[in-house]
C-alpha cells in the first residue's frame, strides 16, 4: 500500500512510494482526471467504513468525484429496501472525495439528503459529486445518487454537503 505525505506549506502532495493509488474495497487504482488527487486517495486508504460497504471510487476530478456501491442483502432494512444510512454513506463518500481534491484536509460542516426512490439488494448505486460554490475555506457540493436500470439510470437521492477546509497546523 502506498504511503502519502504532505509538506508543511501544503505546496505539494506526493507519494513516498511510487505505487498506484489503491482504494480499499476496489479492484485497483483510483482513476483520476490526470490531476494529483492524492489527498482524496490517502483519505480513502484509511476509510474503513466505505471499504466495508464495498464503495468503489471510479473517478476523482477537480471538485468532482464518482463512487459506486452494489447493495448487499445485509444493507436492507426491515422493509426489504436499502437502509437510508447506506445511501447517505455512498453520497457522503463522493462528497468527501470531491472536496478533498487538493491540498489540505476538508471535512463536512453539514449535509442533508432527500430520498426519491427505493432500491434493493443487488442494485448498483452511483453517486456523482460536484462542487457548486467555494469561498475561502467553505464549500457547497451537490451529489446525485442514481440506480442503474435496464433503461438507464434513475435518480434515487439528492444530497447537499457543506464543507470546511481545516486550517493547516
Amino acid at each position: 500500500m502506498a504511503r502519502w505525505v504532505q509538506d508543511e506549506g501544503c505546496e505539494q502532495v506526493s507519494s513516498v512510494e511510487q505505487q498506484p493509488q489503491v482504494v480499499p474495497g476496489t479492484a485497483g487504482p483510483a482513476p483520476s482526471s490526470g490531476s494529483d488527487h492524492t489527498v482524496a486517495a490517502a483519505m480513502m486508504d484509511r476509510d474503513l467504513a466505505s471499504a466495508s460497504a464495498g464503495v468503489r471510487v471510479t473517478a476523482i476530478g477537480d471538485g468532482t468525484a464518482e463512487v459506486t456501491m452494489t447493495v448487499r442483502d445485509d444493507m436492507a432494512n426491515g422493509h426489504g429496501i436499502t437502509h437510508g444510512g447506506f445511501v447517505f454513506l455512498l453520497a457522503d463518500t463522493a462528497f468527501a472525495c470531491a472536496c478533498n481534491d487538493s491540498c489540505g484536509v476538508t471535512v463536512a460542516a453539514g449535509a442533508d439528503i432527500t430520498f426519491l426512490a427505493a432500491n434493493r439488494p443487488g442494485d448498483v448505486l452511483i453517486a456523482r459529486a460536484t462542487r457548486r460554490s467555494e469561498r475561502g475555506r467553505s464549500g457547497i457540493y451537490d451529489v446525485t445518487v442514481t440506480r442503474r436500470d435496464p433503461d438507464g439510470e434513475q435518480v434515487v437521492a439528492e444530497f447537499r454537503g457543506r464543507s470546511r477546509t481545516l486550517p493547516s497546523r
